[in-house]
């Protein structure tokens, strides 16, 4: 049954109806009702529940460089004989993936790689400054830090393989440090010895991102936003030509603007209005445990086997992989074991005395590696807030800042244009 905050009868009007309650909507509620919005949020299942839940919380402007790069293609081809690499493709048939597949190779070059990481680069710096601005006067307490983060390899091969995104970074402007050897351990001891090599990345940070949402959500309620959970959107209402709210199976709910901010479930909405969005679920993985004794005091990629490592007050997660099998809602014991696995590779402590939960979400993936936000030239009404990949809790506070702008009819920020979902036509 649905839930709202008040209890009672559902609305019937609002004056902006925010679909889907995870980091990115709540962000788009925040900077909506400093804008002096009313908001509405509706979500089919929990706020934060989704992949706002068990992500490893890191904050990275280092990520600039896209998936899609020079040479993909060949690595793709080799993971997909593993079902336990970093990348797998569930074998089936899927002509809206292969499309997407499609699209997203076709940007394996030099001069979209260069072009999109300089995007992705000033994004991420702009969204990891406004959510400290952010925390900082909702008073939310969500083990913000920012220590940077430790790219880490056991090879000289893997080294000099990742010594180009090393490169993209100093021309974005964004410090970066090599360390060999010793220096590695001098950094980050939990490292076993066999680890020696690295990349210090200090422009970065973290947090734990199920206490971000549950913060954001207590936030915007303050503010006076309303939260009506277990409620799914069934179509877009429509009037001459414009979106006016949103149907539900109690009913309809006229807005002002609808900011369609549902994740990877966006796609499938978006169809009520024949768009066809080109964004992918792409399943991620994590597995949470207490915090050991002997934890990595800075959050790590573990380069060789693409798996993250992200430590809390009380907590420490391993996460990754990214896995196309469209929605389908089980946990695959390979991938886990995967990222288990991986950890013992390259720390001392590689689990926690206990674990706490084995997760899975799905990531709204873009074929450009870039998110989607703001209006649609061909449905007045409607802004988009999806299509962030692995980069929804970092680029949170942009993105909600970018769509407020919007909606209020603001001249558009320079940020907005490359990201505006009517580049797919």
């Amino acid at each position: 049954m649905p839930e709202t905050d008040a209890g009672g009868a559902l609305p019937a009007q609002a004056d902006v109806v925010v679909v889907g309650a995870g980091i990115i909507g709540l962000a788009c509620a925040w900077y909506l009702l400093a804008a002096g919005r009313g908001v509405i949020l509706v979500d089919a299942g929990s706020a934060g529940g989704g992949a706002s839940h068990g992500n490893c919380g890191t904050i990275t402007p280092s990520h600039a460089p896209p998936l899609a790069e020079p040479g993909l293609p060949w690595q793709v081809l080799r993971w997909m004989t593993r079902a336990d690499a970093p990348f797998y493709l569930k074998p089936r048939w899927d002509p809206a993936l292969w499309r997407w597949l499609l699209m997203a190779l076709r940007r394996c070059n030099r001069d979209d790689f260069e072009r999109t990481a300089a995007i992705r680069g000033a994004l991420l710096l702009e969204s990891r400054d406004r959510l400290a601005g952010l925390l900082a006067e909702a008073g939310i307490d969500c083990g913000f830090e920012r220590r940077g983060t430790l790219c880490v390899m056991r090879t000289r091969a893997a080294f000099d393989a990742s010594a180009g995104h090393a490169r993209v970074l100093e021309r974005l402007g964004m410090p970066i440090e090599a360390l060999h050897g010793a220096q590695v351990q001098a950094v980050e001891p939990a490292l076993l010895d066999e680890v020696r090599h690295a990349w210090l990345q200090p422009q970065d940070g973290h947090l734990r991102p199920d206490r971000l949402a549950a913060g954001l959500l207590g936030a915007v309620r303050a503010r006076g936003a309303r939260l009506l959970e277990n409620l799914a959107v069934r179509d877009f209402a429509r009037e001459g030509g414009r979106v006016v709210g949103i149907d539900h199976d109690g009913g309809r709910i006229r807005a002002q603007a609808v900011v369609l901010a549902a994740g990877a479930w966006s796609p499938l909405l978006a169809r009520r209005l024949g768009l066809r969005l080109p964004v992918q679920p792409g399943k991620g993985y994590s597995v949470t445990f207490d915090r050991p004794a002997r934890a990595p005091a800075i959050p790590l990629v573990l380069e060789e086997r693409s798996v993250c490592v992200t430590t809390w007050a009380d907590g420490y997660r391993l996460g990754s992989t990214m896995e196309f099998s469209g929605y389908d809602a089980s946990l695959n014991p390979v991938r886990l074991a995967a990222l288990r696995r991986a950890a013992a590779e390259y720390l001392h402590e590689p689990e926690g005395p206990a674990m706490r939960e084995e997760w899975y979400g799905w990531r709204p993936m873009s074929p450009d590696d870039l998110p989607l936000v703001g209006p649609l030239r061909r449905h007045p009404g409607l802004w988009l807030a999806t299509g962030h990949g692995m980069l929804g809790v970092s680029l949170a506070a942009v993105t909600g800042a970018l769509v407020a702008d919007q909606v209020q009819g603001r001249a558009p920020a320079a940020l907005a244009a490359p990201v505006s979902p009517d580049r797919f036509g």
